[in-house]
Order: structure tokens, then C-alpha cells, then sequence
């Protein structure tokens, strides 16, 4: 039996380290000329589900672009989630929930539970209330075949203020050691090299994980790695960063830009730059 990490691992192996994310800000609504309404939050999301077929690992769609409109707003999301799991997307809610007991079962029930209403095959969460406080998101993931991204060493500047803190214990180095220790407790007991608990770890941070004293390609699962594209970083900064590490980019004004019509084009030709020398 697999588990949600090698799945994706596979899915690399066939399509390239992509991972594009489904952002339906008001000014990209815009540019595909789409009205800032529920109307155009279906429209943006189906023609991302259906043009990104087979060009990338993953894709992850930002809930926030959802979750403002509303109700409405997340019937369009479910309707994704569910779509793409038809059409054999790999996909990553981007919520980064993040709380303390019942209420973080809450959270998980939402995304991975069996009849879940927001279906993904992972999710993104946030640790800082202490890796132990995702235990229930953790084990319905488990339980699920599904996946999570962990926020560790993120891509925004103001990430370093809470993440670097520690000194050679620096907390960023505690979530990865904490989440590894979890893998290889999964991994023992399946023969799997790859566990289903990733990290996120942005292309933007530059040396910090050596300052930190951080392998990341010693990490037995899958570093999610926004910041790629737009936000500056390239397929040279991922390489400085992540070096032989499993690492997935998450890019989407770089290829969303394109417009209908061509996202399966500039989903390649992006995934095409981060594996060539």
C-alpha cells in the first residue's frame, strides 16, 4: 500500500516538480477578462482544472480566493476539488489551518476526512501552536491516504522573525526534525522512503536553511516550495536551496498569466526551466 507522499513523489517523476497554484485574485480575474464574481470564480476554476490536465504534479488552489465570497465562494472550491480528483489532478488545499484539539479535528474534517466537503489530497497547515497540536490533522490525513504541508521556513521576509528564533535549535529546524521523526515512524512500518508529511520551505530563503543547520535533502518527504516566478525566485535559486532535495515549486501568476486557452503551454514550458541544467 502507498501513501499520499509517494503519490505525489510519482507524479513528479512523470510531470516535473510543478505545482501550479489557482489564485483568483480580483486583478488576474480581470485580465482573463472574468467579472469579480461567483459567476467568474467558476469560469477561472474551471478552465484551470480542465487546461492543466496532465502538464504539472500538483495543483493548489489559495482558499482565501474562495472563502471571500462566502458561501458561494466555497460550493466553487468543492466544486474544484471534487473536479479535479476526477480528471486525476493531485491537489493541495492551501489553508493553513492551524489550532489546538477538537477545534484542529474541526479544521482536518473539513479537507481529509473520508466524506470530507472540501475533498483535497493534501493540506496545508501551520505549526506554530507546536507540531504535537496537529496531531488530529495528522492522523485523519493517515487514516485518509492523504498529505500535509507544514509550514517551516516560509517565503515571506517576515517569516524569519518567528522561524529563525533559537539559535542551532532554531524553530524552523524543530518542525522539520519533528515531522521527519513522524515519517520515519510511518515509513517503518510500509518500507516507503517518502512519508506524507511535507514541509513548505519557500525558493526565496536563500542559505538559511545551512545557517540553520537544516539537510533538506535528508528530509524523507516532499518540500513544497512557493516563491517560484513572480516572487523572484528561479529555477537556479531552487537548485541553491534545495540541492537534491524532493522539492516541489509552487508557481502561479508565472503560469495563470498566460490566460485561457494557454495554461497547458506555459505550465510545461515553466516545468521544462526548473528540470533543465
Amino acid at each position: 500500500m502507498t501513501n499520499a507522499g509517494m503519490r505525489l513523489a510519482a507524479r513528479m517523476d512523470t510531470f516535473g516538480p510543478l505545482c501550479v497554484g489557482i489564485d483568483p485574485h480580483p486583478q488576474l480575474l480581470a485580465a482573463w477578462q472574468l467579472e469579480d464574481t461567483v459567476a467568474g470564480l467558476r469560469a477561472f476554476s474551471e478552465i484551470c482544472v480542465e487546461e492543466l490536465v496532465g502538464t504539472c504534479a500538483a495543483i493548489k488552489p489559495q482558499v482565501a480566493f474562495f472563502e471571500r465570497f462566502g458561501p458561494p465562494g466555497m460550493q466553487v472550491l468543492a466544486e474544484l476539488l471534487t473536479g479535479a480528483s476526477e480528471l486525476g489532478h493531485f491537489t493541495i488545499a492551501d489553508a493553513k489551518r492551524g489550532d489546538i484539539g477538537s477545534t484542529m479535528a474541526g479544521y482536518g474534517a473539513a479537507y481529509l476526512s473520508a466524506d470530507a466537503p472540501f475533498p483535497c489530497d493534501a493540506l496545508t497547515v501551520n505549526p506554530y501552536l507546536g507540531v504535537g497540536a496537529l496531531a488530529p490533522a495528522i492522523e485523519l490525513a493517515l487514516s485518509n491516504d492523504k498529505a500535509l504541508f507544514v509550514l517551516a521556513l516560509t517565503s515571506n521576509p517576515q517569516g524569519a522573525s518567528v522561524q529563525h528564533c533559537g539559535g542551532d535549535d532554531a524553530v524552523a529546524k524543530r518542525v522539520i526534525d519533528e515531522l521527519a521523526a513522524y515519517n520515519r515512524d510511518i515509513c517503518a512500518s510500509s518500507g516507503h522512503p517518502i512519508g506524507p508529511l511535507g514541509t513548505v520551505v519557500g525558493a526565496t530563503v536563500g542559505d538559511a536553511p545551512r545557517k540553520l543547520g537544516i539537510d533538506l535533502a535528508a528530509f524523507n518527504g516532499i518540500h513544497l516550495a512557493p516563491g517560484v516566478g513572480a516572487q523572484g525566485a528561479d529555477a537556479a535559486s531552487c537548485r541553491r536551496v534545495f540541492g537534491n532535495a524532493r522539492m516541489l515549486a509552487s508557481v502561479s501568476r508565472a503560469v495563470l498569466r498566460a490566460g485561457p486557452g494557454k495554461l497547458a503551454a506555459a505550465a510545461r514550458e515553466f516545468g521544462t526551466s526548473l528540470t533543465s541544467a
